[in-house]
């Protein structure tokens, strides 16, 4: 993003030419373009692209995005359109009246939209799978075909693929860190109400949250701002040498495959060097997580919510791994959605507490690398324990309500591994300021 808009600041580009650039890459027969978007917008992103050319020059720049391409989640409200949420089993649903608030938002910053993209049905999984629109492949190893990450697949690969400077996404679980983690990005994730969700489709009301998968920390500040209606300046980046960071030894480190062990401990060995300070400390409310969840959590009972009367009309159009987990949701009484309530309350003030006095929380975004697509495709043993691997570490901090951004942690050229740095509710400009200064200096240590 920055490069581009320099570009355009400097008149060397034009927002025109730009777009043509993504269109091309989103059309190409031999590219990612059929499996990343689920609509594309030519004849609007054209006449945005022009629209914004003819205000740049005259003088008029409505922010730092103006002319930039941006691809939306295929579940924000488009006036006119249908949502479909990565699914078919909307097809026959009426047409939203309005844009959603977030794309509303983007338009009036001069955002130009190339499209929807593709998804996780229903936002309702961390993998990035699709039946009905196919996989994105991840830009890492596409001769293997390896998973892009979910839910916000399409996301990632529109922005590691030029067809999009940045993506919108939805992180319910992990739907944005997990994507910019796999595919060698940065995916922020805000505190939940920091971001309207009007015009949304929901997963979970009590989860959901708005963030953007981009190539750098700066790119994802100045989106989150925009779509938060955030007029302060941005975030300074941080003196890394007085910051003070936890690293839970508590469940975020079990699992972790060598790539991703080797790099988080080469980030947390740079941090130290340059003075950051770091302890290990013991979360045990992490540990017990899975328990407070065990008959689905806030995401099946309230997905449940929201789908029950789609699913008696067009239940045999769902995906069968997406609709078994939404069922859960049938069976969770309003005892046991109180009980949760009071669960999260408990487990919240219980973190909160062990993490005071800190900056930020540092564990991997994923303890894996991106798997294959055919062994998650061939046995659904293997897919709801993928699944349940790669969401862990980014559902912490969605229970938590915090603010977290991933980083890419690894060495160049190897498999992409993200660095997560969070903190608790309305910690997020924090977050960033931190995310900037981690970014510099890795930065440095390539020049």
């Amino acid at each position: 993003m920055n490069e581009q808009q320099l570009a355009l600041t400097e008149g060397r580009t034009t927002s025109l030419a730009l777009t043509e650039e993504a269109l091309s890459r989103a059309s190409d027969p031999n590219g990612e373009g059929r499996r990343v978007f689920t609509k594309v917008y030519p004849e609007q992103a054209r006449a945005a692209a022009q629209a914004s050319d003819i205000l740049r020059k005259a003088g008029l720049v409505r922010s730092s995005i103006d002319g930039l391409t941006v691809s939306i989640k295929d579940l924000f409200d488009v006036a006119g359109e249908v949502t479909m949420a990565g699914s078919v089993a909307r097809a026959d649903e009426p047409a939203a009246a309005k844009d959603a608030t977030v794309v509303k938002r983007l338009r009036a910053a001069g955002a130009v939209i190339v499209g929807r993209t593709n998804m996780t049905e229903f936002a309702y999984s961390g993998l990035g799978l699709n039946p009905h629109y196919d996989i994105p492949r991840n830009p890492w190893d596409r001769e293997t075909g390896r998973i892009p990450g979910g839910s916000s697949s399409g996301a990632a690969v529109s922005v590691t693929d030029g067809m999009a400077v940045a993506g919108i996404g939805s992180d319910t679980g992990g739907s944005v860190r997990i994507p910019a983690a796999f595919c060698g990005l940065v995916g922020f994730k805000p505190t939940a109400a920091r971001v309207p969700m009007d015009g949304v489709l929901p997963l979970s009301f009590s989860l959901d949250s708005i963030g953007a998968i981009a190539p750098s920390v700066t790119c994802c500040a100045i989106l989150d701002a925009i779509m938060a209606g955030d007029e302060a300046p941005l975030p300074r980046s941080a003196d890394i040498g007085k910051l003070r960071f936890a690293v839970p030894t508590t469940l975020a480190l079990e699992g972790m495959d060598n790539d991703v062990a080797g790099a988080f401990q080469a980030a947390l060995s740079s941090l130290s060097a340059a003075g950051a300070h770091i302890d290990e400390i013991s979360v045990p409310e992490f540990a017990g997580l899975a328990a407070i969840n065990t008959k689905g959590g806030f995401t099946a009972a309230e997905a449940w919510t929201w789908h029950r009367d789609l699913i008696e009309r067009a239940g045999d159009r769902y995906d069968p791994r997406v609709v078994s987990r939404i069922l859960r949701g049938k069976e969770i009484s309003a005892a046991d959605y109180l009980d949760l309530l009071a669960a999260r309350k408990a487990w919240k003030a219980g973190v909160e507490a062990r993490i005071e006095g800190y900056d930020a929380l540092l564990l991997p975004t994923v303890p894996v690398v991106a798997p294959s697509i055919a062994e998650l495709a061939a046995s659904d043993e293997v897919y709801y324990s993928t699944n349940g691997l790669v969401l862990r570490n980014a559902t912490l901090i969605n229970f938590l309500d915090g603010a977290a951004l991933s980083v890419p942690c690894h060495a160049p050229g190897s498999a992409p591994v993200g660095l997560m740095i969070a903190g608790p509710a309305g910690a997020d400009r924090k977050i960033l300021a931190i995310g900037m200064a981690i970014e510099a200096m890795r930065a440095q240590a390539r020049a």
